[in-house]
């Protein structure tokens, strides 16, 4: 069972209860990966609405947010193509016309041919997009650090190892490289 110790004492959460639960019930099943993923799951559902309120003061959702990040994080000029939106916020073509509807409807983007390829589209950050974009991470970044401030710059650094190995696993190899390349330790 896993143990949260802040103060010395060992604190049970509700992951730990569940499980327990479980091996009492159904001591045949090993449940042990409950501990793991529901934490995960249960911790999305605390974040959620966290990340949302920040959005919220913006006008945003954090999916509107995602797509003008990807753009942000491409560099200048901050355009990318739908099908490399597609791939970086795990969404499907017509998730994404969604959402680029709205966000070219707000004056945070706008579609325009692809200078390299007439037959191609890109997605590109307008002035006021970046300016918007800019602000919001700021705020993001600080709620961010408040949800995780129970955790040592240690224990965040182990996790964050942990769950890159995890998502390495689960998801796909990028399909193309990026324009840098990432180091990191």
């Amino acid at each position: 069972m896993s143990h949260g110790q802040t103060d010395g004492k060992v604190h049970l959460d509700r992951v730990d209860s569940i499980v327990a639960q479980w091996n009492r019930e159904r001591p045949d099943v090993d449940v042990s990966p409950m501990q793991i993923v529901g934490r995960i799951l249960r911790a999305a559902r605390y974040f959620d609405p966290a990340l949302e309120r920040v959005f919220t003061k913006y006008g945003l959702d954090f999916g509107l947010f995602d797509v003008l990040a990807t753009l942000r994080r491409s560099g200048p000029p901050y355009a990318l193509a739908p099908r490399a939106l597609n791939r970086w916020c795990m969404l499907s073509s017509g998730a994404m016309t969604k959402r680029l509807d709205r966000l070219e409807r707000l004056g945070l983007i706008a579609r325009k041919a692809d200078p390299r390829d007439r037959r191609g589209l890109q997605v590109v950050l307008s002035a006021a997009g970046l300016e918007l974009v800019d602000q919001v991470l700021v705020a993001h970044v600080e709620n961010e650090e408040e949800l995780l401030g129970a955790l040592s710059v240690e224990e965040r650094a182990e996790l964050t190892g942990l769950l890159r190995r995890l998502l390495l696993s689960l998801e796909p190899a990028p399909e193309t490289p990026t324009r840098t390349s990432l180091t990191v330790s």
